[in-house]
Order: structure tokens, then C-alpha cells, then sequence
């Protein structure tokens, strides 16, 4: 499967420049990340995709947007692809808000409050990634499925810090990292 990291969010701009949290929820993408986004689907357009798996952040699903439209596919909404839950931009937007801002996307098995109450341990994150990894192992075609999620789950899915934009491709079936080396993005 590829894993996709979303577009670069007003979020991701100021923490870059001033390292701290800045207080946007739930981001949406910058004119950079949309840029990204749309690069992602022409890069992807020569792959056999056919399951896109996207997180409910806004960032996340404005990056599927474009793929999932060149190739003519729905988008599988699944909190348990979220971001690790450690700032503000890691509140959500409730369902109701995002069927509203994307009525073209399926919202209906998600709860209306998805996200989680408090800052998310390491640990639970490295588990949810683990059991993401092991419910794609058990699909027989986990080589067609693009996931867009975050820099927190991508690490925990594989132990490497990606940009926004980046795609790494993993092999569900293969053991996850033996360490995932926490930092903040």
C-alpha cells in the first residue's frame, strides 16, 4: 500500500516558522498544500489504486480530494488513520460540520465526535497503527489501497518522519518498526 502524508496546512506553515503551536483546529490545506495534493494525483494517476483510506481531518481529505477524483474513487473515511492527538490542529471537525464542507464524502459510520478528549500516548498511537497494519495484511488486495494520513500515525506505521506530500509505500504483511523514534514535527 502507499501511505501519503497531506498537504502542508496552515498549521504546518506556522509551527514551521515559529515552533510553536499556533491554535488552528482542525487546518485546512495551504495554496503549498494544495499544490501538493494535486501533484500527489498526477504522481498517482500511474498506480493500480483502487481503495483510498483518508483520515477526517480537513488537510487530509482536501489531499484525497484530487486522487480520489482522477481516479474515480470514493474516499473510505476512518478515524483510526488520524493523527496522533498532541495539538490543537488535532481537534476535528464534527461530522455534521464535515458532511456540510464535503457532501461528496460518506460520513455516516463515523461518530460525530471522532477525535480523542486528551493528548494521545505514543503508545496507543504505535497500537492503532499495529492494528491498521494488521487489518490491511488480512485484505487481499492491500497493494491497490492509498492512505492519507499524518505525520504521527506515518510514524507509527513505519518508524520514518515524512513531509508533507511524501508517499512511502509499505508491505502490510511485513512486521511494523521496531522502534518508532518520537519527536515533534
Amino acid at each position: 500500500m502507499i501511505l501519503l502524508r497531506h498537504g502542508q496546512s496552515e498549521f504546518n506553515l506556522l509551527f514551521t516558522q515559529r515552533r510553536k503551536d499556533p491554535g488552528i483546529v482542525d487546518p485546512v490545506l495551504t495554496p503549498l498544500g494544495h499544490e501538493q495534493a494535486a501533484g500527489a494525483a498526477v504522481a498517482l494517476a500511474a498506480e493500480d489504486i483502487r481503495r483510498i483510506v483518508v483520515s477526517p481531518y480537513r488537510r487530509a481529505i482536501q489531499t484525497a480530494m484530487p486522487v480520489a477524483l482522477r481516479l474515480g474513487l470514493k474516499l473510505t473515511v476512518t478515524p483510526v488513520v488520524r493523527e496522533r492527538y498532541a495539538f490543537t490542529c488535532d481537534v476535528g471537525s464534527p461530522r455534521t460540520a464535515l458532511v456540510e464542507a464535503f457532501p461528496e464524502v460518506d460520513f455516516a459510520h463515523i461518530e460525530e465526535v471522532w477525535w480523542p478528549p486528551q493528548e494521545e500516548p505514543a503508545d496507543q498511537v504505535e497500537g492503532r497503527a499495529g492494528l491498521f497494519r494488521a487489518e490491511m495484511a488480512a485484505l487481499d488486495d492491500w497493494k491497490h489501497t492509498l492512505v492519507v494520513s499524518h505525520w504521527g500515525f506515518i510514524m507509527a506505521m513505519t518508524g520514518q518522519s515524512v513531509t508533507n506530500g511524501q508517499m512511502l509505500r509499505v508491505d502490510p504483511t511485513a512486521p511494523g518498526p521496531a522502534l518508532v523514534p518520537w519527536k515533534h514535527h
